[in-house]
């Protein structure tokens, strides 16, 4: 028998392992080449930070602006104003003497009777003593007679009337000043006009006087 030729896929698979370790050694040599490699360039790291202007500040001063006074007024140019006329010259005589012994007009005090009248019209608010009520406030109440519309719709209050005594010691001019209606305002007119005074005195004489009463209207139980 002749010698069997040896196939040559027999011998690949004796050297397989052989190849794979080998491939092996190389890629990790390879990678430690890497690392041990110094890739950083020699050129230092660069400043990639822009240079800032760094911008001065003055300070300003602030100046004091003077006030300056304002510029006179043009004098005004004088105009000619033409005098046709002749202003006559008027004598004054400083030779005059003042008559010492000559009497002063003054006019007369006025007359006591005019006086009198005037003070007669005059109405006093405050004398000297005034206006008395004879019998009182309790002789007008006395004398009121309730009006019935007042009584029937249960109206009370006071009535306050203003009036004048005379010098006679009468009641003048007398007025409601507030009322309360129901007729209690004509019924305090009544008798307030009725009642008598001692009349005022100013000055030892008797004067008219200005007063005013309250009268009141209250119904009983």
């Amino acid at each position: 028998m002749g010698l069997e030729r040896k196939k040559p896929k027999a011998d690949l698979k004796k050297y397989y392992t052989i190849f794979v370790e080998l491939g092996l050694i190389a890629s990790l040599l390879g990678l430690l080449g890497l690392f041990n490699v110094d890739i950083r360039s020699n050129s230092g790291p660069k400043d990639m930070s822009t240079k800032q202007e760094t911008v001065k500040m003055e300070e300003v001063v602030q100046t004091e602006q003077e006030e300056k006074p304002p510029a006179p007024p043009k004098p005004q140019t004088p105009v000619e104003v033409p005098n046709d006329e002749i202003i006559e010259d008027q004598g004054i005589d400083l030779d005059a003497e003042l008559n010492t012994n000559r009497a002063a007009t003054i006019p007369p005090p006025p007359d006591e009777e005019e006086e009198e009248d005037d003070g007669e019209d005059e109405v006093f608010v405050m004398v000297e003593h005034m206006p008395k009520l004879k019998g009182g406030l309790e002789g007008i109440q006395k004398n009121i007679n309730y009006p019935d519309m007042a009584r029937k719709a249960g109206i009370e209050g006071r009535v306050y009337v203003q009036f004048v005594v005379t010098p006679e010691g009468n009641v003048d001019n007398a007025e409601v000043v507030r009322g309360i209606g129901g007729g209690c305002d004509k019924e305090a007119l009544r008798v307030v006009r009725n009642a008598s005074f001692r009349p005022g005195m100013q000055r030892g004489k008797p004067v008219p006087v200005r007063m005013s009463l309250p009268i009141v209207f209250q119904l009983q139980d």
